[in-house]
Formats: structure tokens, sequence, C-alpha cells
């Protein structure tokens, strides 16, 4: 096989993989707004806090949770420019959103500024688990499309452990200038990297969608590996065409659109009730609880760099195996050890607070059941629960698709945030996680009677899964009829 680019090889993944880490680095940027909370709402409430005064309680939950409310209409306004304007184009808003959100925070110490900014962080998370999943799966073939896809998760746990980490050395305003160098420098290289095919084929730029293509596939314009390629997406979306026009009503009323859809969600929303979001919000009062008596302390900067560091390892993890476990067995596997983990939790809490035994001749165990959600929130959760919706969905519906289920997802972390304290102090914590481990070991029992595989696999081979056997059996049927005609 011939040289192609210089020292690449024909057929190479190298640009696929370069377009893939470019396209999530909004998700690195989100990830470390997100983590920015932690060391600097510390400092912002202390007497050395840049700002005079100091932010209150009241104000540090609003900023909480400014972000989950602009996330519920932001994914769909992601989803419409993604299709409007292109991926490419949207990918540059979400770095301009990145820019600004920093920028006024290196500009103003009130309130309203960052409000402002943690608004923004709202953009930035719908656009990076709407948009980037979205592009990346569109500029990946089949056979490295799951181990791309599950970037998104590499870069938001990275980006969290990173703020974490400078924030634990670094000064307010150094660290700020650190994160805004970061878009600004995506913003200039981006401008190399090339439209989705799909969304050129869908434009009628066929000759653009081929040039694009054959730079991601490391291949001539006229090879005939790109030109099926092309000839497939033309198909499908054509195929589309044919469908209601109303993408939402079609999601509901096409009967294999709509179970795909239901599966999808089911994993979505079951990432979000695992108990990874509270236990991330809420590590510390977990920490400071299951430490009692135990003599283990961890600062709240400790706390965060102890989770942050194990996100990163999971997410690593859950990349180097998507492709060769597949996404059925790994989401079932880390959903199974995610929910008794929890249910180990549970029954210590139960056991310390009945005084059953002397719990704290295991003290390590909630500290380990704690990282172990964690671990498996990264690694399988919800690397899987996102590349799903770009596998199960053909162009036109995935957007949509994956803009609903990510506002339901916000919805129910918002929900989550609100509610969590003041139930755990009306029934105890063994009370929430064991209904936590419930929702984990229920979707995996889901997942295994429902959920097709779908590594390396076409849309209609997925779909055909779905189908029941009383409609595989109608079909044979009419293809016999039509045969003897």
């Amino acid at each position: 096989m011939k040289n192609y680019y210089l020292w690449f090889r024909e057929g190479s993944k190298i640009n696929q993989i370069i377009c893939a880490l470019l396209i999530n680095m909004p998700v690195f940027v989100y990830g470390a707004s997100i983590g920015w909370m932690s060391p600097m709402t510390l400092l912002l409430q202390s007497d050395k806090s840049p700002k005079v005064p100091p932010l209150t309680d009241y104000e540090v939950s609003c900023m909480a949770a400014v972000a989950y409310m602009v996330s519920f209409p932001a994914n769909f306004l992601m989803a419409a420019l993604g299709d409007r304007i292109g991926r490419k184009n949207t990918i540059f808003i979400l770095s301009g959103a990145g820019f600004t959100c920093w920028a006024i925070k290196l500009l103003s110490l009130e309130f309203a500024a960052f409000v402002s900014a943690r608004a923004l962080v709202g953009v930035l998370m719908a656009g990076s688990y709407v948009t980037c999943p979205l592009y990346t799966k569109e500029i990946s073939e089949d056979s490295v499309r799951g181990m791309l896809g599950s970037l998104i998760i590499v870069f938001h746990t990275t980006g969290n452990l990173f703020v974490y980490v400078i924030g634990d050395f670094l000064s307010y305003r150094t660290i700020l200038w650190i994160c805004l160098t970061i878009p600004a420098v995506h913003m200039v290289l981006f401008m190399m990297m090339p439209e989705s095919p799909s969304f050129l084929v869908k434009t009628g730029d066929m000759e653009e969608a081929a040039r694009c293509l054959a730079w991601l596939r490391c291949r001539k314009e006229d090879d005939i590996v790109i030109q099926d390629e092309l000839i497939r997406i033309k198909n499908e979306q054509i195929k589309d065409q044919e469908s209601n026009k109303y993408v939402f009503r079609a999601i509901f009323t096409d009967k294999l659109i709509f179970r795909a859809f239901k599966i999808a969600l089911v994993m979505s929303l079951a990432r979000e009730f695992c108990g990874a979001i509270p236990v991330l919000n809420f590590a510390g009062a977990i920490f400071s609880d299951a430490s009692k008596g135990t003599g283990l302390v961890f600062s709240p900067n400790q706390q965060a760099m102890v989770l942050g560091a194990v996100q990163v390892i999971g997410s690593i993890f859950g990349f180097s195996l998507v492709e060769r476990a597949g996404r059925k067995p790994l989401f079932i596997v880390t959903a199974l050890i995610s929910g008794l983990s929890m249910c180990a939790l549970a029954s210590w809490f139960i056991l310390r607070d009945f005084e059953v035994c002397d719990v704290y001749q295991v003290a390590w165990l909630p500290i380990a059941a704690l990282c172990l959600c964690i671990f498996c929130d990264s690694s399988g959760l919800q690397p899987v629960s996102v590349i799903i919706f770009g596998e199960m969905f053909s162009y036109k519906y995935r957007g949509t698709a994956i803009a609903a289920s990510n506002s339901s997802g916000s919805l129910s972390a918002f929900f989550q945030m609100l509610v969590y304290k003041p139930i755990v102090n009306a029934i105890g914590f063994y009370v929430t996680f064991y209904c936590f481990g419930a929702v984990c070991l229920l979707t995996a029992v889901y997942v295994i009677l429902v959920m097709p595989e779908t590594k390396q696999r076409g849309l209609e081979e997925i779909y055909e899964d779905l189908k029941t056997k009383k409609e595989k059996k109608l079909e044979a049927d009419q293809t016999n009829i039509e045969d003897k005609i």
C-alpha cells in the first residue's frame, strides 16, 4: 500500500483522530468551567476572597443552578444550529461561548457577572453533549467511532481535574488567563478542520463532501471507499426525506425510531440517577459523614482531586475498551458494578446508624464505593449512553433525539441537586443509595433484554434487531409473495 500524506499510509485513521481531538476541545473547556466551581467558590466565600464582600451561600447556589436551567433550551438550540449552519460553525459558537465565559470573570467580580458567565456554561454544556458527539460520529468510520465517541468523557473529566490541580497552586486571575487561552487557541486551530460530510451531503455540496471525506479517510476523492460511503450517506438522507417531515412526530409515531429512542433515553436517564451526580456535587458531606469515627480526613480540594483522578482513569479505561468490549457488555458490566457498590454503601450506613456491628473495621468501604461509582459512570454508563445516540439514529433525527434526552437529563440533574439534601436529612443516606443501586441494577436487566449491540453496525442492521418476531415474519411473508408475483 502506497504512502499517503507524507508519512501516513493510505487509509490511516490519523486525520479522524486529529479532527475528533479538536472537536472535543470545547468539552475540555466545559469540564474546566464546571470544575472551577469547586476550588474557586471556596476562595470567593473566604476572608481572602478577591470579591468584597465574599459570595454568600445563596449566590453560590444560584451560580450552580443557572447552568442547568440554561442548558434545557440550549440543547434544542444547539441541535437546530447544527442542522442549520453546520457542525463546524456551531463548534466555533461553543468556543466563543467558552472564551466569553472566562473573559467575563476576568473583567468583573460582580455577582451578575458570575451568573452571566455561568449561564454561558449552560450553552457549553448543551453543545458539548449535542454537537460534539454528533460531529465526532459523522467524521468517524465504523471501526473507530466508539473509541472516538468516548473522547467526550475523557475531555470532560480531564478538564475537571485540570482546574482542580491548578486551583491548588495558582492565583485566581492566573487560572482565568490560562482557561481563557484554551478556547482562543482552539478557534484558530479549528479553522483547518473539515465540515461534517453528512451536513455537506444534506446541503447538496457533494464535491466538498467528497473532499472532506477523502481527507478524513486519507484517501483520494475518486477512491471506491469514499464513493461508497458518500452513496450510503446520501441514501440514508433520501430515506429520511420520505419519512414524516415533523421530526418530533416521527420519533413518537415510527415504531422502530421510537423503540430506539426509548432505549437510548432509559440508558441516558439511568446515568443521571445512578448516584454519580449527587456523589460529585455533595462529595464533601458524604466523605465527612462516612469518615466519622475513622480518623480519615480529606480537605475539600483533596476530595475533588481524588474524584477527578478516578473520573479521568475511568474515562481512559472506557476509551480503550469500548471498541473491544462492545457498547452493550460495557454498559451492563458498569451498571451492575455501580449498582452493587451503591447497595454496599447503603448497607454500610445502615449497619453504622443502627449500630449492628463495628463498621469502622471496614472504614475504607464508603470511600471505595464512592470511587467505584464514579469510575463506572465515566468508564461505561456515560460514554455508552452518549455514543449510542449517534449510532441508533439517522442524520435527520440525531440532533433532536440527543437534545430531548439531554434536556431530560438536565431537568433530572437540577431536580436531584434541589431535593437530594432534604431527602437525605429526612430519611438517611441508606435509602437514597439503595434507590440509586436499584436504578443501576434494573437498567442493566433492561439493557440485557432489549438493547441491540451497535458496535461497527449500520443503522439497518440495528433496526432489524429492534423488530419483533411478528414483524420479521410479516416482512418475510410479504417478500415471498412479491417473489412469487
